[in-house]
């Protein structure tokens, strides 16, 4: 089977061998301005970040250390169990809207926190620029618990892929406005072949045809519209009805009260994913546990 990209060509998924680098080619956006305007910047950084990356730890490297990885922790199962809305329970340290969340808390404190709350996985922002984690956050939260645990990040390359395993990620988060069909493709199968759940995330919804033909049964809905940084809960009310119910649908953002999980529950929908409004919480485990119900 040919190895994840090589059908995209001389992209930013190429391995050149000869050179002992990745060949780097600009990905196209699947999205129009204004909004490709911020994702075009946080590619760039990405594809960056990646490549000084690689100098450091080149990518045969990497995957020598998948064999040492732990093994992959279940996360479709998780978040598609049926009786409710299941909590994906976001870590992460700052946002560029926000600033720093919760000073002084460790990895380990709120995601024991969120276990103990009934959070179904979780899931733990890796982006260091605007976001301040890392990859040392998602193997900290992963040894915490026994959760299964995603690698959130903008995911251009598939050497982030490798990472998140290497590191021991259960699923990666693919954002479908950041990547053009062929690396959505690759991107989905390489995370598919190494074991692990994608979840395939959209907020335009010309790009759900995109989602669903790739086969994707996990699939979340971003409430937040970066064109205008406003969140809007019916969003991904709006989207059920033209998603199929053999996809578990995740609801991402705006998601901060038990009356709203309730709404995400009556249409049907399976999973969400919340971090912000739970870690501005003095107890952020106490807090998910009010929005379960519990």
């Amino acid at each position: 089977m040919p190895t994840a990209g090589s059908e995209c060509g001389s992209s930013a998924l190429d391995q050149d061998h000869a050179q002992g680098h990745d060949r780097l080619k600009p990905i196209r956006l699947a999205i129009t301005s204004p909004m490709a305007s911020i994702l075009e910047k946080i590619v760039e950084r990405k594809r960056k970040e990646v490549a000084l990356q690689r100098e450091r730890v080149p990518t045969a490297a990497l995957e020598g250390r998948l064999a040492a990885a732990s093994g992959v922790r279940d996360f479709f199962g998780a978040v598609s169990r049926p009786g409710g809305v299941n909590l994906i329970a976001e870590f992460k340290r700052k946002s560029p809207s926000a600033g720093e969340i919760r000073p002084g808390a460790t990895v380990e404190e709120v995601v024991r926190g969120y276990q103990a709350a009934g959070a179904a996985a979780l899931s733990v922002l890796t982006d260091g620029w605007d976001f301040g984690g890392s990859l040392i956050d998602l193997a900290a939260a992963r040894i915490a618990v026994p959760l299964p645990v995603l690698r959130k990040e903008f995911i251009v390359d598939r050497y982030q892929v490798i990472e998140a395993r290497a590191h021991g990620a259960d699923a990666v988060l693919l954002i479908a406005e950041c990547l053009d069909d062929c690396h959505l493709r690759s991107l989905f199968r390489e995370i598919i072949d190494l074991g692990m759940t994608p979840l395939v995330e959209l907020h335009d919804e010309e790009n759900l045809p995109r989602v669903l033909d790739l086969g994707a049964t996990l699939v979340g809905v971003n409430n937040r519209n970066l064109k205008t940084m406003t969140t809007d809960l019916d969003h991904v009310l709006r989207l059920r009805e033209r998603v199929p119910d053999d996809v578990v649908l995740v609801a991402e953002s705006g998601i901060k009260t038990r009356a709203d999980v309730e709404r995400l529950e009556a249409a049907g929908i399976g999973a969400m994913l919340v971090g912000e409004s739970l870690l501005k919480q003095p107890d952020a485990g106490a807090a998910a546990a009010r929005l379960l119900g519990r």
